[in-house]
């Protein structure tokens, strides 16, 4: 609880381009949680190094995303909108947790095995503690709720168990988070293998749209995705491909699966890829377009950059500072 309010944390990764699955399953919904949360997005720009970065991309990257969280309708004042790398009480508090997670609890995270197994020359100590500079980010802010998928559930069910045994020793010091149950995102999958979610790491170009691509690049995509023999549309799991076209159709305009599928009923795959092409740019263009501006901007950017990183530091370092006196650091003299 921050200011009346309860805390909301979250954030994305500045490595990739964001997909239109990034959008609609996460982003977009977080426009409406500021008036019932205090909430604190985050680029986690120091997660991102686990896998080895380009320093000059991974900036460029950084601002981008940053400036994408407020194209995409989230008012930096009202949300506080930041790098992580930019409050280095996620660092300090990570170190410190370390001395309460056991080594076996991290070497059962499967997201560790399975990046390992991607990256297997550079599987480094930062990917294997990542899980503990993720409960160091949300346990900062007092976090009560963090809207997650289920591949970060793991993570925040260990957050949960460190919180607990911290508080065991010394108190009641954090807050113990929730996982966010509220409006489900829609869960868009790649448009060249729909059992498997849009990925913005994926390999083949075709498989995602990327929430920056131009209406051309969209609407060649959205011809080529995967669907089948069978020539009808309609909305069940033995057609997976045009099961996922009709999700992002529904996502893009609010309709329901089964609207959707009445109103084309008796049409083709082409008529459809095509609708669901111009219903994607119809929501991408302004976003879009506010980026374009913010990214002229420089001065207001920079502005929002330095004002957000100090609000963020001023709540982390309340938590941080009561953490480093409950076990036992000198006391700073200010």
């Amino acid at each position: 609880m921050l200011d009346g309010k309860k805390s909301l944390f979250s954030g994305m990764q500045a490595t990739g381009n964001i997909t239109i699955g990034n959008y609609m399953g996460a982003l977009r919904n977080w426009v409406s949680l500021n008036e019932e949360y205090e909430c604190f997005f985050c680029v986690v720009d120091e997660h991102s190094i686990t896998i080895r970065q380009d320093p000059a991309e991974l900036r460029r990257r950084a601002r981008n995303l940053l400036m994408l969280y407020i194209a995409s309708g989230l008012d930096p004042k009202k949300n506080c909108i930041y790098y992580q790398s930019h409050v280095s009480a996620h660092a300090e508090l990570a170190w410190i947790l370390n001395c309460f997670t056991y080594m076996g609890e991290l070497s059962r995270m499967t997201q560790f095995k399975d990046k390992s197994q991607k990256h297997a020359d550079n599987i480094n100590a930062g990917l294997f503690d990542y899980p503990v500079l993720m409960a160091a980010d949300i346990l900062l802010f007092q976090s009560d709720v963090v809207p997650v998928g289920v591949d970060q559930m793991q993570h925040l069910e260990l957050t949960r168990d460190v919180a607990q045994r911290f508080n065991g020793i010394y108190g009641d010091v954090f807050t113990i988070p929730e996982a966010y149950i509220g409006k489900v995102g829609a869960k868009i999958m790649s448009l060249q293998d729909p059992s498997k979610k849009m990925s913005k790491s994926d390999e083949n170009p075709n498989a995602s749209i990327y929430l920056m691509d131009d209406p051309d690049t969209v609407m060649r995509k959205c011809k080529r995705a995967v669907t089948d023999s069978e020539g009808v549309i309609l909305y069940r799991d033995e057609q997976p491909g045009v099961k996922n076209l009709i999700d992002i159709y529904s996502a893009c305009t609010g309709k329901k699966p089964e609207e959707v599928v009445k109103e084309f009923d008796g049409k083709g795959y082409g008529d459809f890829k095509v609708a669901v092409g111009e219903a994607l740019v119809s929501i991408m263009k302004p976003i879009q377009e506010e980026h374009a501006r913010l990214s002229q901007d420089k001065a207001y950017v920079d502005g929002i950059i330095k004002e957000n990183a100090e609000k963020a530091a001023y709540y982390a370092n309340k938590t941080l500072r009561k953490v480093q006196k409950k076990v036992g650091f000198p006391e700073r003299i200010r």
